[in-house]
């Protein structure tokens, strides 16, 4: 015990001093982010040659954040309802400049880092340094390590901020206040060597002072009228774009362009600071590096301080030790994991599993099978979640799971509601598949169990393995008993968890065999079975277990004892071997069976958890997290504890799940951009509204809504444009590269992606054309790559009839609803020629008169780009689409394939009698499409150009 102790205890040492109130450091991001700085750097330098001046505004930012309650970054703050932003201060409004400059800073740093690890507060005080240093000036160690304010204060900026009007006593007080002296005073006065001031700053000094040169003045009224002009600019000393001792050469000779710079040198105790610095260059130099180090350091927030807060300062460090202990030990899993890392994650699994199977009874014999067929491969560790990368493929494929296993969206929905809660991925695959299997039996009126949580998920997956060790429908007792004790399963554990068969249904492909060739079935069950399953065809024909399929009893065991089970694998249990006892005992004794399923699902849960340090906690639980993440394990040891701690307190502050709210802080301009270029796109060409729909349709097809669509053809990949859905179709581009320039710009830097792009253009888009609107969940980032190939099999095509279409939107995670009230997107828009002609020819369901119209502008041959509309009215978002189809007018195979007599007429034909409800439905579909696997937190990445990756 003492050499674990003694870990743990130094563990939580290096963490303490990683969130804990300390002093700041040059060295802060030396390990953390070596890129960092560089990165300022680099930015800072561009700024300055483009604008000169922009050193001057760089500097005067971290000075007037530094002396409004410390240097937090709390004047970047834009205005709440919880405070006024410090921007509209006296001393500020309209005069603090250089925002865009640091959110540009801010993107670049936090993409080279690979996460959010430096403070805007740091940003503001490394690139006054580096702005000092790009314009002649001289260089000193910015200590670093602030965190940023989560509050800003417009009041208290107005009384601490010194004013240009201030004699020497009134500044000399602003800066005691501060905790700087007279030669602080001075040098960062000092400053002002660099940049210009706004007439109505000056405009009294120039007009009214006695202590000004006559000269000077004179010079300065030219710029500057007695009234007007205000804005005007006029600079400090005369080389504002170098950082030299001109300001004080200036000051000597009466020619301060502000009261309160010529205050400094008035006959006051300042005065020799002033004719030194005149006269000495590198006096001033040392002094102003000296004094902005000191400024910096103005009641900084620090470790647990400001944003990077995990829980309540109370819980912290309780928090702090459990991430800790969670990253370098390992141990037993306990019901009670969560309980102070996240509260909220067992009642919102519970939460999210109660609405599914609510929604639909068989969810929750689906999520069950989930966590046994997880657990079964390798242990609980959420392997069979992940899908296939070039390293392994599937789980899913196994022959135990191929078209078989099913819930994955709603494990998707309960990992993004989890993280949300959270506040950051704290919950594993494996722990939600655990829980959701207890929450979902006990929704179908079950019994419960204290799950054992603290798992971690598996970074692979084995198809192989899941072939060999997952239990077949047709093992007889012995194979049972055998895999099972594989497990560390006993023959009562068999039983027990076999009882999940009370609830669920199986398909005809796997008990055909059974209800023809077994001789201890009873003769009129399998009589009854035979009428869905037949010998050939119905393969995915559905029978449940038992005759209460969507209640947790023990109708399953009554079954055994009457040779009535499903599977060959179920009725083993009852064949006169060492099992039959257990069966007759639940099927009288519903105690029994219920007290044995809850301790058997806690022993299946225990198979070979990942815990501690192994494996990882998935963002997306179909995918292996980014690589920076796993690098943190192979760093030097001495920092390997500080970084991984660094990277849960980064992790805690991010959300993953999509929001409408994702850009409202971030850039409240972006949406209204969007709107206003879409809004003119459509008003010169309304068929551009459809183009745009379109494209963000066959961009969430291949591989989920990540902006693929949009890229162009590289070595690496060829473009997805160029599969057969898109060649010489898909349209728009233009539209898309004019809103991305737009709203860069109008960001002040590349802050949305284009796959939200495309995602709002197409609300946009109906919108603008007369439809319904909805609320588009924001934040997805940018694929860095794309599928022809893939494009090309997934891509629903114009001759799909309506079983192809289901499966084709099953696919992706879409139901029938979904695929009519998405095709009912064809109420706008034109098809050409091309893709409708076999229809107008050949089709036997399809309104004579409309067929011969359709043929006027699309001959046999020829013609193949002609257009023709979907329906009457394509300019305007409607329901004439689907009256269209109820007549047999449908321009597509695959839109009278809605229409022609099978399950989705009814649907149709409502939405052609109830606009209200096709448009409700549509947008409810929009919103489930655009949640099709997108990239979120640090996947993916933000592009600069829509058309090429970063």
């Amino acid at each position: 015990m003492a050499p674990r102790f003694n870990f743990l205890l130094h563990a939580f040492l290096y963490l303490a001093l990683a969130t804990t109130s300390f002093s700041l450091s040059p060295k802060f991001y030396d390990n953390l982010c070596p890129q960092a700085l560089p990165a300022i750097k680099r930015v800072v330098e561009a700024a300055l040659h483009r604008e000169p001046r922009m050193g001057a505004s760089l500097l005067r930012l971290h000075f007037h954040d530094c002396f409004v309650n410390g240097c937090d970054g709390s004047l970047l703050l834009d205005s709440t309802s919880a405070f006024e932003t410090e921007k509209n201060a006296h001393g500020n409004f309209n005069s603090v400049r250089g925002f865009e400059v640091v959110d540009q800073i801010k993107a670049e740093v936090d993409r080279v880092c690979g996460r959010p690890v430096v403070s805007c507060a740091d940003i503001l005080a490394v690139a006054a340094r580096d702005s000092v240093l790009a314009l002649g000036g001289p260089t000193w160690k910015v200590r670093l390590g602030r965190r940023d304010s989560t509050i800003a204060s417009r009041a208290l900026a107005d009384s601490v901020l010194p004013s240009a009007s201030m004699d020497l006593p009134a500044l000399i007080s602003n800066f005691k206040n501060q905790g700087l002296n007279t030669r602080d005073l001075v040098a960062l006065s000092g400053g002002h060597t660099i940049g210009l001031s706004q007439c109505v700053i000056f405009r009294n000094r120039i007009y009214n002072a006695t202590n000004i040169d006559p000269a000077f003045a004179k010079e300065r009224r030219a710029t500057c009228p007695r009234t007007g002009g205000n804005t005007n600019l006029a600079p400090f000393d005369p080389t504002p774009a170098r950082f030299d001792t001109a300001y004080f050469k200036n000051l000597v000779k009466e020619r301060g362009l502000l009261t309160s710079d010529q205050a400094l040198f008035s006959g006051g105790s300042t005065d020799k600071f002033v004719e030194t610095y005149s006269k000495n260059p590198n006096a001033f130099w040392a002094d102003f590096g000296k004094s902005m180090i000191k400024m910096g350091n103005i009641k900084p927030l620090t470790g647990n301080q400001g944003q990077i807060l995990m829980a309540s300062p109370t819980n912290f460090l309780l928090h702090a030790f459990l991430w800790l202990a969670l990253a370098a030990t390992a141990f037993s899993l306990s019901p009670n994991f969560y309980h102070n890392v996240c509260p909220q994650a067992l009642p919102a699994i519970k939460r999210v599993v109660e609405a599914a199977v609510h929604k639909e009874r068989r969810m929750g014999a689906s999520l069950l099978r989930l966590h046994f067929h997880d657990c079964f491969v390798n242990g609980c560790d959420g392997s069979l979640l992940l899908d296939s990368t070039s390293s392994f493929e599937t789980e899913k494929n196994a022959r135990g799971n191929l078209n078989s296993v099913r819930g994955f969206e709603v494990v998707d929905q309960i990992k993004a509601e989890v993280d949300r809660v959270c506040g950051r991925p704290v919950v594993s695959c494996a722990d939600i598949l655990a829980a959701a299997a207890r929450d979902s039996v006990v929704a179908l009126g079950g019994p419960t169990w204290k799950v054992r949580l603290g798992r971690r998920d598996s970074t692979t997956a084995s198809r192989t393995l899941a072939d060999s060790v997952l239990p077949s429908a047709s093992m007889d007792l012995p194979a049972l008993i055998n895999n099972f004790k594989n497990q560390g399963l006993n023959k009562r554990d068999l039983v027990a968890l076999s009882g999940g068969h009370t609830i669920g249904l199986s398909q005809c492909a796997i008990f055909r065999n059974r209800i023809y060739n077994a001789t201890n079935i009873d003769p009129v069950f399998a009589k009854e079975l035979r009428a869905t399953c037949p010998r050939t065809g119905g393969n995915t024909n559905l029978a449940p277990f038992d005759p209460t399929p969507a209640r947790f009893d023990t109708a399953y065991f009554k079954n055994l004892v009457k040779e009535r089970g499903l599977l060959t694998s179920d009725q083993a249990l009852f064949s006169g071997g060492s099992t039959d006892k257990l069966v007759e005992t639940y099927s009288k004794n519903p105690d029994v069976f219920w007290v044995d399923f809850g301790k058997s699902m806690i022993r299946m849960g225990n198979i070979k958890p990942l815990t501690g340090k192994q494996g990882q906690i998935r963002v997306n639980s179909t995918l292996i997290n980014p690589s920076y993440a796993l690098l943190l394990m192979g760093m030097a040891p001495r920092f390997n504890f500080l970084l991984h701690a660094f990277l849960c307190l980064a992790l805690a502050t991010t959300s993953f799940s999509l929001s409408p709210k994702f850009y409202d802080n971030l850039c409240p301009q972006a949406l209204p951009t969007i709107k206003r270029i879409v809004e003119a796109a459509v008003h010169r060409e309304p068929r551009m509204g459809a183009s745009l729909l379109r494209l963000h349709f066959h961009d969430c097809f291949v591989n989920g809504c990540d902006g693929s669509l949009l890229l162009d053809s590289t070595s690496a990949f060829e473009t997805e444009k160029n599969a057969r859905g898109n060649f010489n179709s898909v349209r728009g581009f233009e539209v898309v590269d004019q809103i991305k320039a737009e709203v860069d710009r109008v960001c002040g830097r590349p802050v949305v992606s284009c796959a939200d792009i495309l995602a709002v253009a197409a609300r946009d888009s109906v919108l603008a054309l007369g439809g319904p609107t909805w609320k588009v969940r924001l934040g997805r980032r940018d694929s860095t790559t794309a599928s022809r190939a893939l494009a090309d099999s997934v891509l629903p095509s114009a001759s799909m009839d309506l079983p192809a279409l289901i499966s084709n939107f099953k696919n992706q995670g879409l139901n029938t609803r979904d695929l009519v009230a998405l095709s009912g997107g064809h109420t706008i828009g034109l098809s050409q020629c091309v893709i409708f002609r076999n229809r107008i020819y050949n089709a036997t369901n399809i309104d004579p008169a409309f067929a011969k119209k359709r043929r006027a502008t699309c001959p046999r041959t020829g013609g193949n780009t002609n257009l023709s509309p979907f329906d009457p009215t394509p300019a305007r978002f409607d329901t004439a689409y689907f009256k269209n189809l109820v007549k047999e007018r449908g321009l597509l195979t695959s839109d009278q394939a809605l229409f022609s007599g099978g399950l989705t007429d009814k649907l149709v034909e409502t939405y052609s009698k109830n606009p209200n409800t096709f448009w409700v439905d549509f947008g409810k579909s929009m919103i489930k499409m655009g949640n099709i696997k997108p990239l979120t937190g640090n996947q993916g990445q933000i592009r600069v150009n829509c058309r090429k990756v970063n």
